[in-house]
């Protein structure tokens, strides 16, 4: 079924979202930009111009023409995407790839604020699947934003940014996935049901059953066969697939109930890659 979503709203946390990337930028330092991050290979100077990228072709530019063929094979032809625009960019200094930032995303901002619910509500292809709409696709936009802000944040030591629009927003389009966590990547057996805690500045609690398949439900009709609580800071991070996450998360979760299966989910939450 196709997700709707509050355009004025998306559009604001979007536009609220590019701001503070601009403003984590600004701060950087020349050590601060090449300064490595958790996703394998890339510095914070190559996930803004990943960002950049993603903006960019929104806006319908085709990439640029890059020889990558240094950085050996990619494991699928979007990521060989995303490799073009972040190799194209390389050579800018940090000054340069802000004032890259701040046109591409003006210009995304004027093309959203320029259309209407009805176009939200539009059909649309999503990175999520074929059957969704615009509004669902820039929700995913957001919340590739935010994790990307985040990937800056960790590089440079700075803290997450604890504001609850984004982070509710985030953790509706991670819950669209949870069943395929629980039943597929954590391969949780039939029968089993999870309670998963969150806690910080936006709890919430999810209760999936798997019984045939894994879902997420109302209510449970027996104690979950595990309960696992983390700060919503920390389940983003690795939902999200963020290595960074993993050498302290044990130090932020508690596993009730049956360990085995509660480690068994933790060290494969991971949704995107």
């Amino acid at each position: 079924m196709p997700t709707f979503v509050d355009r004025d709203e998306t559009v604001d946390l979007l536009r609220h979202e590019y701001a503070t990337i601009a403003s984590v930028g600004a701060t950087l330092t020349a050590e601060q930009w090449n300064a490595p991050t958790c996703l394998p290979g890339w510095t914070v100077h190559d996930v803004l111009g990943h960002v950049i990228g993603t903006e960019t072709m929104m806006t319908g530019q085709p990439p640029p023409e890059v020889d990558i063929s240094h950085l050996g094979p990619m494991r699928n032809p979007i990521a060989e995407a995303n490799e073009v625009w972040v190799e194209s960019m390389r050579p800018l200094s940090g000054p340069e790839m802000l004032a890259r930032f701040d046109e591409v995303t003006a210009r995304r901002l004027d093309e959203l604020d320029s259309m209407t619910q009805a176009d939200f509500d539009a059909p649309s292809w999503t990175p999520a699947g074929r059957d969704e709409t615009y509004g669902r696709f820039m929700r995913i936009r957001h919340y590739d934003c935010f994790m990307h802000e985040h990937d800056i944040r960790s590089a440079i030591e700075a803290p997450p940014r604890p504001d609850v629009a984004d982070l509710v927003s985030a953790l509706d389009e991670v819950e669209t996935g949870l069943g395929y966590i629980v039943g597929r990547r954590a391969a949780l057996p039939d029968g089993s049901s999870v309670q998963i805690e969150l806690r910080g500045p936006v709890a919430r609690t999810y209760l999936v059953r798997v019984d045939g398949r894994a879902s997420v439900v109302d209510a449970l009709e027996s104690p979950a066969t595990v309960t696992v609580s983390m700060p919503v800071t920390l389940f983003l991070r690795l939902t999200g697939g963020r290595e960074d996450a993993r050498p302290d998360s044990e130090a932020g979760v508690s596993i009730t109930g049956d360990r085995q299966l509660g480690t068994q989910l933790v060290a494969n939450l991971a949704l995107t890659i």
